[in-house]
């Protein structure tokens, strides 16, 4: 059936596809724009699709399915980004207190989401999400941002600091801007581009997440720091992929592993351009959720499942009872069928 040249395959549609039907449509397409995002574009109704593809969402879509057993760059960046905590170039100020100074700069990378498909980001460092910036309360942060992309950018950090070193001021191309302030207050946070328009600046890439650990240590666990986000592939507004750490079923295709009767800590954010909330549920257990983190004595909600708004963030406790393969995922069907589903193996 011919259509309107304005229509495009949206990312319900891709849905009906089921997940490996959808990346190959979606591979495909970038291999070939005009197929897809063009201009003149010829696309069955999405009553034919779901016609046509109706056995791929079940049998692609079933506990366990692995899109790619490929280790690409964008799976190994993924897997990086789970235990990679940047605590900065350590030394002493004259007062006593303990300084972190970080490098960040800002690139223009094409980014690998999932197999075959590569995103044209901004980035912090190169990678989506940025860093992981680790420091304790206290700590004075000394920030050495570079811009070397063609457009201006900013790191504007969450908690307390005062309001020149807020990011509100761009940094233009080839610039550069030392952000030094005081880490508080302890708890979970995240850093983001603050230069409009600031939809297309975070969507792109820029932002990660920023770890402000308590003076009094937290109880010892096995510790991962997961960023949940999306790719708008033909920029109409509308995710078409999403993602933990940047690259779509990275912990299905490969689970993370735990023990059985340890303490798991999660460091978790959303930062999610174009829809309201995303959220995290885990399968067959249960697990504490401390809302920004900021207060490790404060009670928890326990729950197996929780919802954030972009920038929101909290730090999830969980221990796994007994051995198996547990699985997490957005709890909006279409975000966990098009990238956002993992599994724990607990041994």
């Amino acid at each position: 059936m011919l259509r309107d040249s304005s229509d495009k395959i949206s990312r319900r549609k891709l849905l009906k596809m089921g997940g490996a039907g959808a990346f190959a449509v979606i591979g495909a397409a970038l291999l070939n724009p005009s197929t897809l995002f063009g201009k003149s574009t010829l696309v069955a109704d999405k009553h034919d699709i779901h016609k046509a593809m109706k056995g791929q969402l079940h049998e692609g879509m079933k506990h366990g399915y692995v899109p790619s057993n490929d280790a690409t760059e964008g799976f190994k960046a993924a897997q990086k980004a789970l235990t990679a905590f940047d605590y900065g170039k350590v030394s002493q100020l004259p007062d006593g207190r303990t300084l972190r100074e970080y490098e960040i700069t800002a690139y223009e990378k094409e980014v690998q989401i999932a197999k075959g498909i590569k995103f044209p980001g901004w980035t912090f460092n190169g990678t989506i999400p940025g860093p992981t910036i680790r420091c304790t309360e206290g700590d004075v942060l000394r920030i050495h941002f570079g811009n070397a992309t063609s457009h201006p950018h900013s790191i504007h950090f969450h908690g307390m600091h005062p309001t020149n070193m807020d990011g509100l001021e761009a940094v233009n191309a080839g610039d550069t801007f030392t952000y030094e302030f005081e880490a508080k207050p302890a708890g979970m946070h995240v850093y983001h581009c603050h230069v409009a328009p600031l939809a297309r600046h975070i969507h792109k890439g820029l932002y990660g997440n920023f770890i402000i650990d308590p003076k009094k240590p937290r109880a010892a666990a096995r510790e991962f720091s997961m960023v949940m986000n999306g790719f708008d592939l033909d920029l109409d507004g509308e995710n078409e992929i999403y993602t933990v750490n940047g690259y779509a079923f990275a912990y299905q295709q490969e689970p993370i592993k735990v023990k059985v009767g340890e303490l798991v800590r999660i460091y978790l954010s959303n930062l999610t351009e174009f829809d309201l909330i995303n959220s995290f549920h885990l399968h067959a257990n249960f697990f504490n959720y401390y809302a920004t983190g900021a207060d490790p004595e404060a009670r928890p909600q326990f729950t197996d499942t929780i919802m954030q708004c972009q920038g929101e963030r909290g730090i999830l406790e969980i221990v796994f009872p007994s051995s198996g393969k547990y699985m997490f995922h957005a709890h909006q069907s279409e975000f966990a069928e098009l990238g956002w589903m993992g599994f724990f193996i607990a041994e």
